[in-house]
């Protein structure tokens, strides 16, 4: 099993979530975050004055899948989430050691 974390573009997600359930992946947690990479962020005008927003708003989306399914759910994600501009994210790939479904107890790709 491996964990896929992708941080992308918020008004992204709806189509980076029906790649992912075409490719039969079942769940996916959600978290809003900030950061900022090579851009540093960004200056924006609010009421006449100008102000630096150095953290960026972003959406990290974390399933877990089988390996098999790895390469065919990175390259989903890409296709949806790219825009070809600087700040689309990156997309960081873990090992799962297990899973247990507190529920009923099941182990391994049950559980996902």
């Amino acid at each position: 099993m491996k964990k896929i974390e992708a941080i992308i573009r918020p008004h992204l997600l709806e189509s980076v979530k029906d790649a992912l359930q075409t490719l039969g992946v079942q769940g996916m947690t959600l978290s809003e975050v900030k950061g900022f990479g090579r851009q540093k962020g960004h200056t924006e005008v609010y009421r006449g004055s100008e102000y630096k927003v150095e953290f960026v708003p972003k959406l990290k989306i974390e399933v877990v899948v089988d390996e098999e399914l790895v390469d065919e759910a990175v390259d989903a994600i890409i296709k949806t989430a790219r825009t070809g501009k600087f700040g689309d994210g990156k997309i960081f790939i873990f090992a799962v050691e297990e899973a247990i479904r507190i529920r009923t107890g099941e182990h391994g790709m049950n559980a996902v």
